[in-house]
């Protein structure tokens, strides 16, 4: 028995265990898969949080500690900054851990240089990612009241000007249903492959 513990906590050791967002997990497993990361362990947060941001940093603090008490001794936060404020930063530098750069998942996906890049042509646009195209009811309209309170569509999103897909695999009805969000929101609509963006070398680097 103290033998086969003895394994495990090897084991562990040489893993990366990665705390992720909820909402790229089926990314974050699909870049595994295709690199063949056998070592990564992976463990996700409430994609939900994102619409309590406040929430982040504090539940990421009780994962690290949680992985640590396991065994686990490299960590890797795959999260940007996702409205946090900072506070992210300060908790990866207190744990001393490395999390994926960039403000949120959008730039990450299209790449951070890219997104900084073209943002003067973007700062009206409200995006979506695969997971958001597959969620937008649950995690934009009805949080938002939408559902209940359609009239107050044009006091959230008058100042956009068009909806941004940002797509991490092209999926024709992933597609159609983000054009039914641009609709609903009374946006114009653009389509943008993406693929994983800097996912993938955050994860081979981590």
């Amino acid at each position: 028995m103290e033998e086969r513990s003895s394994a495990m906590e090897r084991a562990k050791a040489e893993k990366v265990h990665v705390i992720g967002c909820g909402a790229i997990a089926r990314e974050i497993l699909a870049v595994c898969e295709v690199n063949k990361l056998a070592h990564i362990d992976l463990t996700c947060l409430p994609a939900i949080w994102h619409n309590t941001p406040e929430k982040i940093a504090p539940g990421l603090k009780a994962a690290i500690d949680k992985a640590r008490a396991e065994g686990f001794v490299r960590i890797f936060v795959a999260y940007a900054d996702c409205g946090t404020g900072g506070l992210l930063d300060k908790l990866c530098e207190e744990e001393k851990v490395e999390r994926i750069a960039g403000p949120h998942c959008f730039s990450f996906f299209a790449g951070n240089e890219a997104f900084q890049t073209g943002w003067d042509d973007d700062f009206t646009s409200f995006f979506l990612t695969d997971f958001l195209a597959r969620q937008f009811e649950a995690f934009v309209i009805e949080p938002l009241g939408l559902d209940r309170h359609p009239e107050l569509r044009d006091m959230y999103f008058g100042h956009y000007r068009k909806l941004v897909y940002l797509s991490q695999v092209e999926d024709e009805k992933l597609q159609e249903k983000a054009r039914m969000a641009a609709q609903t929101l009374g946006l114009e609509y653009e389509y943008r492959f993406t693929g994983y963006g800097d996912l993938t070398p955050a994860l081979l680097q981590a």
